[in-house]
């Protein structure tokens, strides 16, 4: 009797034995890899790698300001066509544009505007002139008026309205002096020039 209860006593212990050291290995197999863990923080995060690209990006470059103002050679070349527009005359105590008035202010208009349009800081003034004959006052209106005929007629061709200032010098700037009729003809005119301060 005392050999089966060390038997007994033998294989319990050997069961325990080998139970413990199996349970220990079962143990050791659930516990998972450090690896898995560290490999899914980033991606429970993806929102978050997409923004730091985004603020990575440079932003575009704004192209520069066109220039509302002419350089130097592009005033040359402004000044040349006003040189060669040659000065519109008017009948006299007339401000409506003859047909050798409307033909003088034909000539080189069209390059003129296709210039002035790229540049709508840069203005030109038409200049009305009267004979001497009548008061002050009225050569100064008749002036007006024919500064803004000829406005009229550059506006039509497609300057800009805003690109074109009037003044009017009435009796005050002569061209010729003689007191005849080919004298006040020369005298009853608009002349266009550009302005000569940029604004």
């Amino acid at each position: 009797m005392k050999n089966t209860r060390e038997a007994v006593l033998i294989t319990v212990a050997t069961l325990s034995i080998f139970g413990a050291g199996c349970a220990k290995k079962k143990v050791a197999a659930l516990t998972p890899p450090s690896l898995p863990t560290t490999t899914a923080a980033p991606s429970s995060t993806p929102a978050a790698a997409p923004a730091r690209r985004e603020e990575s990006t440079p932003a575009p470059v704004a192209a520069a300001p066109k220039p509302t103002y002419p350089d130097a050679a592009t005033r040359a070349r402004i000044d040349q066509l006003l040189a060669r527009i040659e000065d519109a005359y008017f009948d006299y105590d007339k401000h409506t544009l003859r047909p050798d008035a409307i033909k003088a202010l034909q000539s080189d208009s069209a390059e003129l505007r296709d210039i002035l349009k790229d540049y709508p800081a840069y203005k030109l003034t038409i200049e009305g002139h009267a004979d001497e004959r009548g008061s002050a006052e009225y050569n100064l209106q008749l002036g007006q008026a024919r500064a803004e005929s000829a406005k009229a007629y550059l506006v039509g061709v497609g300057i800009s309205s805003e690109q074109l200032g009037l003044v009017s010098y009435g009796k005050e700037k002569p061209v010729c002096n003689d007191q005849d009729e080919s004298c006040w003809q020369k005298n009853r005119r608009i002349h266009i020039v550009a302005m000569a301060t940029q604004n």
